[in-house]
């Protein structure tokens, strides 16, 4: 009987990696605290990995999250600054109630004119 040779051992393959991969998860988690820089970032790597034929799904997911968060912020500032605007003119109201019309000087250094 003839020994048979032993198989030589086998590495494992190397991960496949492609571009952009870790430029995606970088945007992802930027699109919660940096909005902005998040979508950049995720746009980047979602154009480097379409380039190079990959999918990239946390560089979409980071796009998506940051117009989300981005259009939030907007409505978020424009209702924000509607309620202020309102606030500032009731607070004018309730200063000239009962006084002529005029310009006035608050404590503070500031000038109220009432009509």
């Amino acid at each position: 009987m003839s020994e048979v040779p032993a198989a030589a051992p086998v590495s494992p393959a190397a991960p496949v990696t492609y571009p952009g991969k870790t430029l995606g998860i970088v945007g992802l988690v930027l699109a919660f605290v940096f909005t902005l820089l998040g979508l950049i970032l995720s746009i980047v790597a979602f154009n480097q990995s379409k380039a190079a034929g990959f999918k990239n799904t946390p560089a979409k997911v980071g796009i998506i999250l940051s117009i989300i968060f981005i259009v939030l912020g907007i409505a978020i500032a424009i209702i924000s600054g509607i309620l202020t605007a309102g606030a500032v003119g009731n607070a004018i109201d309730q200063i000239c109630e009962g006084q002529a019309a005029g310009v006035y000087e608050l404590t503070d250094g500031s000038t109220v004119t009432c009509p």
